[in-house]
C-alpha cells in the first residue's frame, strides 16, 4: 500500500471580535489556564501526570469549575503534555545537569501556564464557516456563533481543503488568533534533478543563488540598525512604558524578517521547480560559534534568522517536490568555482572574488553559490540526499 507523505502547516488566522466578544474570549482563556494551573499543582502533589491518571483525579472537578466536557479534557491533556515535555527536557539536559541548581529548580515545582497561554479547541468546540469568514467557538459564557475572521485567500483555501484536528486560540499583543493545523500531501519528489540551485546566505545580501538571483539586504539592514539603536535607547530608559514599546517594536521586527524570508524562499523554490533542479543549502549548524567576526558584524549575524530562511525553503521545497541537500560550508567563500583553488587571498573584499591561481573574477556571493551548487550535486550523486524532518510551520 502506497503511503502519502504529509507536510504539516499551522495557519494563523486573525479574529475580529467585538468588544463584548473579546471580553468573553479573554474570560475563557483565563478560566482554562487558571484550571490548568490548579490541575498542575494537584498533579505535582499526587505525582500523577499521565492523561489517564489526571482524568481519574480531576475530570469531575474541572467540570465543576465551569468547563464543559471537551475543554476540560483539553486542559487535562495540556497539563499532561507539559509534564511530559518537562521530563524530556530534564532527561536531555536542556534544563541543566542533574543536581545542578537550575535542574533542581525546574524539577521542584509544578509547571505553570500564563493567563493568556494558548488553549486548544477541537471540532466539538469550534466550527469554521470560511465562506462567510466567521467561526463558532465555545466560551465560558456560552457558544459564540458569529465571530468574524480575516486572512489571505491562500490561507483560507488551505483551511478549506486541509484543516485537520485541533486549533489553538491565542492572544498576542492585544490581537486574537486561531492557529489551525493543516496536513498537505507532498508533491512527488523529483528524483532526477537537472542540477542544483546553490543558495548562499549572507548579511549584505540575504541570499544569493547560483541562478543569478541576489536578494539585497541593504534596506533591511538599515531598518535593523535603527531597530537596534531604538532598542538600546529604550533599555537604558528602563521605564514600564519603554519596556512595552520595546516589546511591541521587537514583534514588528520579527514579523518583518519573517515576511522577507517567506518571500525569498518562495522565489528560490519556484525557480528550482521551474528549471527541474534541486536546492543546495549550507549546513549552518553552529555558525554562531564557528564564525569569528568584529563586534558590529557579530550583531548583524546574530540578529538575522538564517535558520528560519533555510527552514522555509525546506518546507516549501517539500510541498513542490523539489529535493533539498545540505552541504559542508567550509571554504565555500574562498574556493574558486572554476579551478577550485582555495586561498584566503581569493577574497580581497566582501563583494569581490579574484582567484589567485586562474585569475577568475566574480561577485563573491555568486561564486560561493556556485560552489554550494556543485557540492549539492556531488552530495546527491553519492546518494547522501538530505532527510528533511517532518515540519510544523506557521504561515
Amino acid at each position: 500500500m502506497h503511503t502519502v507523505s504529509l507536510v504539516k502547516l499551522v495557519v494563523r488566522v486573525k479574529l475580529l471580535p467585538t468588544p463584548e466578544q473579546a471580553l468573553a474570549l479573554d474570560e475563557t482563556l483565563r478560566a482554562c489556564n487558571e484550571s490548568a494551573n490548579w490541575l498542575a499543582v494537584r498533579a505535582f502533589e499526587h505525582g500523577r501526570t499521565s492523561r489517564a491518571a489526571l482524568q481519574a483525579l480531576a475530570y469531575a472537578e474541572l467540570k465543576a469549575r465551569g468547563l464543559s466536557a471537551q475543554p476540560a479534557l483539553h486542559v487535562l491533556r495540556k497539563v499532561a503534555d507539559a509534564y511530559t515535555a518537562l521530563r524530556a527536557n530534564l532527561k536531555a539536559g536542556s534544563l541543566g545537569r542533574h543536581r545542578s541548581k537550575r535542574y533542581g529548580k525546574a524539577a521542584a515545582k509544578p509547571v505553570a501556564f500564563r493567563a493568556d497561554a494558548a488553549q486548544p479547541f477541537d471540532d466539538r468546540c469550534l466550527s469554521w464557516r470560511l465562506d462567510d469568514r466567521i467561526v463558532s467557538i465555545w466560551t465560558t459564557s456560552g457558544r459564540m456563533k458569529r465571530l468574524a475572521l480575516t486572512g489571505q485567500d491562500e490561507q483560507l483555501a488551505l483551511l478549506t481543503a486541509h484543516c485537520q484536528g485541533e486549533s489553538d486560540l491565542m492572544r498576542q499583543d492585544g490581537q486574537w488568533y486561531l492557529l489551525a493545523t493543516c496536513e498537505i500531501p507532498e508533491t512527488t519528489l523529483n528524483t532526477a534533478p537537472d542540477g542544483f540551485v546553490g543558495v548562499d546566505p549572507g548579511i549584505v545580501n540575504i541570499a544569493t543563488t547560483s541562478a543569478g538571483a541576489r536578494y539585497s539586504g541593504r534596506r533591511l539592514n538599515r531598518h535593523r540598525e535603527a531597530d537596534r539603536r531604538l532598542r538600546s535607547k529604550l533599555q537604558k530608559k528602563g521605564t514600564k512604558s519603554a519596556k512595552r514599546r520595546a516589546k511591541r517594536h521587537a514583534g514588528r521586527q520579527a514579523r518583518r524578517a519573517r515576511d522577507i524570508n517567506h518571500k525569498i524562499s518562495k522565489c528560490i523554490v519556484a525557480e528550482a521547480q521551474r528549471t527541474s533542479r534541486g536546492i543546495a543549502l549550507e549546513d549552518l549548524t553552529g555558525i554562531r560559534e564557528r564564525v569569528r567576526l568584529r563586534k558590529p558584524q557579530r550583531v548583524m549575524l546574530h540578529s538575522w534568522s538564517f535558520h528560519q530562511l533555510g527552514t522555509f525553503i525546506a518546507y516549501k521545497a517539500r510541498r513542490a517536490g523539489v529535493p533539498v541537500v545540505y552541504v559542508d560550508p567550509t571554504y565555500t567563500s574562498q574556493e574558486c568555482s572554476q579551478c577550485h583553488h582555495i586561498d584566503r587571498r581569493n577574497r580581497p573584499s566582501q563583494a569581490v572574488f579574484a582567484c589567485q591561481a586562474c585569475g577568475f573574477v566574480e561577485h563573491a556571493d555568486l561564486n560561493s553559490s556556485h560552489n554550494i551548487a556543485a557540492r549539492g550535486w556531488w552530495t546527491w550523486a553519492r546518494g547522501a540526499e538530505s532527510t528533511v524532518p517532518a515540519l510544523t510551520l506557521t504561515v
